[in-house]
């Protein structure tokens, strides 16, 4: 809803440099200003590619029945993993 938006843009709203790109969303046009607002499938295709993969491979922190850790350790372990090979190294699966 446009609430849960402007309330998301809020809170971030003093750490968002550069752009801000978005999907086609119409409410995004009434909190995000327009000088920094570009609506494109091409910029978030990227982030939308990580977060498939965050989704695909974090299973165990969202599932309590098949895919799930008994410690916090080994999905932080990941998680470092993750983020250091696959996006600051560029390697892609």
């Amino acid at each position: 809803s446009t609430r849960t938006g402007k309330e998301l843009w809020e809170g971030v709203k003093d750490r968002a440099k550069g752009i801000i790109a978005t999907d086609y969303w119409k409410p995004y046009e009434k909190f995000v200003p327009k000088d920094k607002h570009i609506q494109s499938k091409a910029h978030t295709y990227t982030i939308e590619g990580y977060n498939s993969l965050f989704r695909h491979f974090l299973a165990r922190m969202r599932r309590k029945s098949k895919c799930y850790s008994k410690s916090i350790k080994e999905p932080l372990i990941f998680l470092f993993n993750f983020v250091y090979f696959f996006i600051f190294q560029k390697k892609f699966l």
